[in-house]
């Protein structure tokens, strides 16, 4: 999900908050994603990297780190570490989805193919792991290596859950636990920890991303049926033509009647889709209200990362991290 570039916007606010700091990562990114012997490696890292992308997840770290005091070498080699996992799981995902457009450029696996994305993808993951090791805490990388696990498990978790119309809220849940809020967590995890800081603002600063990543990806997912290409870095009903249930969907399918039960029948499990099906879905959601009602979970998970940050002493980066958590579904009004 792209977020809005507009300077007063909180995502915008922190990165200049951050800029010393992002400046550090950024180099070490275009360090370390450079190979001397397989040439695609850059070029295939710095089309996906340098698309862009608001490095959400790295300044989630340096800011958890700074906020309590823990600015330096360590929390800029973590920042980049969780950029290296998400960007993985970035080009990973493409080839799974078989997608054709990323940050609103054609995707990796379309411009070279999926043996390199996959390949390339594998390189970034043991980068990761590289520079976890650099930071000597133990700690750090279980947290790391827990989040990365939890990311493959979600992915799967989405293949099996994929086209099925008994999903559940509950499956959907963990799915985007797993495959967008366990990151986030980790990124605020680790950049609490390597500041010194006490086990209960640790909780609060992972509970924070965790509310926050779920907040996130069901905004993104309430976007897909409705949001400007521009905004959401991606074509509008992609979801629906991947057949993807979301939660806008699941709750249409719970409420279904029969005839409405056998579209979404032909559309999601069978696949059969025909002109005007995704208009059809966007008037059964509306009908149903369910646009509406991720529209309020979005809210709420958001105003529970809001107040996890109560944990974490005052700092105009913690207003910053409140502001951001309020924006990312602020743009679903």
């Amino acid at each position: 999900m792209a977020l809005d570039s507009d300077a007063t916007k909180p995502h915008d606010r922190l990165a200049r908050a951050l800029a010393d700091d992002m400046q550090a990562v950024n180099a070490l990114i275009r360090d370390r994603m450079a190979s001397e012997h397989a040439p695609r490696i850059p070029e295939v890292t710095a089309h996906l990297v340098e698309a862009g992308g608001k490095r959400l997840r790295p300044m989630l770290t340096l800011a958890a780190a700074r906020m309590l005091g823990g600015a330096g070498d360590r929390a800029v080699k973590l920042a980049a570490t969780v950029e290296f996992i998400h960007t993985a799981t970035l080009l990973h995902d493409d080839v799974v989805d078989e997608s054709t457009r990323r940050r609103g450029r054609p995707t990796a696996n379309l411009l070279w193919d999926n043996k390199s994305s996959v390949l390339v993808g594998d390189y970034l993951f043991a980068r990761s792991f590289q520079l976890m090791t650099e930071c000597d805490s133990l700690a750090v990388m279980a947290v790391l290596a827990n989040a990365s696990a939890v990311i493959a498990e979600g992915e799967v978790l989405q293949l099996t859950a994929a086209q099925n119309l008994g999903t559940t809220e509950a499956v959907y849940l963990q799915v985007i636990r797993g495959k967008t809020a366990a990151l986030f967590a980790a990124a605020c995890e680790v950049g609490a920890m390597v500041a010194g800081a006490s086990p209960s603002q640790v909780a609060a600063l992972r509970e924070y991303g965790d509310a926050l990543g779920i907040a996130f990806q069901m905004a993104d997912d309430l976007l897909d049926y409705g949001g400007a290409s521009a905004v959401i870095g991606k074509n509008t009903g992609d979801d629906f033509r991947e057949r993807k249930l979301t939660f806008p969907v699941i709750r249409a399918v719970a409420a279904a009647d029969e005839a409405e039960r056998a579209f979404w029948d032909r559309v999601i499990e069978r696949g059969d889709q025909r002109e005007g099906d995704l208009d059809r879905a966007l008037d059964l959601m509306r009908r149903h209200g369910t646009l509406e009602a991720t529209r309020d979970e979005a809210n709420a998970w958001a105003a529970r990362a809001r107040g996890a940050l109560d944990g974490v002493p005052d700092h105009p980066l913690r207003g910053m991290l409140s502001d951001l958590a309020a924006y990312v579904v602020a743009r679903l009004v």
